[in-house]
Parts: C-alpha cells; sequence; structure tokens
C-alpha cells in the first residue's frame, strides 16, 4: 500500500461514515455501504467530495481508484488516472 492510499483510507475512515468498510485492494480503495445507500447520489456527489477531502492530502497525487459498493450495484471512480484509463 502506498503512502497516498493510506491517508485516503485514514481520512475516510476519520469521517465517521457509519456503516461504511474502507478497505485497501492491492492499489484501490474498496468503499462498502449500508445497502439502503443511494449509489446515484454518491456518483453524482463524489468529484465535489473528493476535491475537498482532498485538500488534506500533502502527500504526492497517484492514481487511485475507488470501487464502491452498496450490495446491490457499484461503479469505480479513479483520481489522478494515467494513459490507459482515459483510453477506455
Amino acid at each position: 500500500m502506498n503512502t497516498y492510499q493510506q491517508k485516503w483510507i485514514d481520512i475516510l475512515n476519520n469521517a465517521g461514515l457509519q456503516g461504511w468498510e474502507i478497505t485497501p485492494v492491492g492499489d484501490d480503495i474498496m468503499v462498502v455501504m449500508p445497502h439502503i445507500t443511494d449509489l446515484k447520489v454518491i456518483r453524482d456527489n463524489l468529484p465535489t467530495i473528493i476535491g475537498q477531502l482532498s485538500l488534506d492530502i500533502e502527500e504526492p497525487a497517484k492514481r487511485l481508484r475507488f470501487i464502491i459498493k452498496n450490495g446491490y450495484e457499484e461503479f469505480d471512480y479513479v483520481i489522478n488516472p494515467n494513459y490507459s484509463d482515459l483510453e477506455e
């Protein structure tokens, strides 16, 4: 696990997001939310939330994929994408 990934895990764990499970998966972060969570709302607001939370990170930015799940559906969100992410 790299320091940038660890910092994101620490920030998310310290945010007091009740019922959220935040774990590293390789170089990615898996976020499992309660089943009742509306992922459309999360997906729509995630860029703003990530932007605000990233202000507290001093480590050099690296590519990081968040895998967001609620038990029924999931989506990925990549910050600091690399060239292969942009080609998809």
